[in-house]
């Protein structure tokens, strides 16, 4: 294993010293328990956009918080949830009068540790409220989810939930439009090569040179098969097929697609592959009317891609275009 890494155990929390001392204007870092929290919170009058997970998926979460998105995130160590103290703490540091939604990825351990957490605070007297994405069409099931898993998506449901919440919309309105972005969302995610997990050293599983695995996790699991390697024109079908399918997405549809590198994609394929989907949309009579491409959503290094559509209507598409300041994502100010 070649890292750029002191000591696995101390992975997290140095990274974290980095994302304040970089972005210090736009968040501050909690280390015991690990809470990166936007600069300015707790926001008056405004309802509280709270997510998190394990590490190793940046610029998830830790790299939204901020005006426009989440107001804090809390990362466990690799691969690995939040314990529900860490997320008690998010909540207790910018909840006020208007409440919170906590955005929780469809993993087991992430289920049970915010709704934890969210029992604390509304024992606590606060109105703290959840949603839970599963965005992912390649498995009913795998080894971290009851159900499918949360991917791509949630990057789309931080930025529009986000927007929601700092316009000064409620906390029921701001948990019904997540509702409805989880409900049209849908991602897949194919990988080339395996991740190195820190603490563990090795790759997380084995591909032959000429193997993909499609329908990734984001952690590492396997997905729908194994395949030969193909070309991009071929690849990016496939994907889009079991996407467009699943919802399923229909000609006249208005969407966002998100174009992700898991993290060890050069951008030269990542918009070779974003161009195909383009192009395949729009034969399917699907406009794409805002995307993002890039490393938004990572699994360490592990080589691959994912694909993400999300059916827009006039609000979403406001909610999107709203302005974003976060470390990681920015536009508008």
């Amino acid at each position: 294993m070649k890292k750029i890494i002191n000591d696995p155990s101390t992975v997290v929390t140095e990274s974290l010293r980095g994302l304040a001392a970089a972005h210090a204007d736009l968040v501050r870092v909690r280390e015991d328990p690990a809470v990166v929290i936007r600069a300015d919170a707790p926001v008056s009058g405004k309802v509280a956009v709270i997510s998190g997970g394990g590490s190793g998926h940046e610029p998830l979460h830790s790299g939204f918080v901020g005006r426009g998105m989440l107001d804090a995130a809390v990362p466990g160590a690799v691969f690995t949830s939040p314990t529900p103290d860490a997320v008690q703490a998010a909540v207790e540091a910018t909840t006020g009068e208007a409440g919170a939604l906590l955005i929780v990825k469809n993993y087991t351990g992430d289920v049970l540790n915010f709704e934890t957490a969210g029992e604390l605070a509304a024992a606590d007297g606060l109105d703290v409220r959840s949603v839970v994405i599963d965005d992912d069409v390649a498995v009913a099931d795998s080894t971290y989810t009851a159900g499918r898993r949360g991917v791509g998506g949630t990057v789309l449901l931080e930025k529009i939930a986000g927007a929601a919440a700092e316009r000064g919309d409620s906390l029921d309105v701001v948990e019904t439009l997540a509702r409805q972005v989880i409900g049209q969302v849908r991602s897949i995610g194919v990988a080339l090569a395996a991740p190195t997990v820190p603490h563990v050293g090795t790759p997380s599983f084995d591909l032959g040179a000429d193997e993909i695995e499609f329908g990734i996790g984001i952690h590492g699991e396997p997905g729908r098969e194994r395949i030969k390697a193909e070309p991009a024109e071929a690849l990016v079908t496939r994907m889009l097929d079991a996407v467009v399918e699943d919802l399923p997405f229909a000609d006249g549809d208005r969407v966002l697609l998100f174009t992700n590198s898991m993290g060890g994609t050069p951008p030269i394929e990542l918009y070779l592959a974003h161009g195909i989907a383009e192009r395949l949309l729009a034969e399917r009579g699907i406009t794409v009317a805002r995307r993002l491409v890039g490393p938004y959503i990572t699994s360490l290094e592990m080589q691959g891609i994912s694909l993400t559509l999300l059916r827009l209507d006039d609000d979403l598409i406001e909610l999107w275009d709203a302005p974003v300041h976060t470390p990681a994502l920015r536009w508008g100010v």
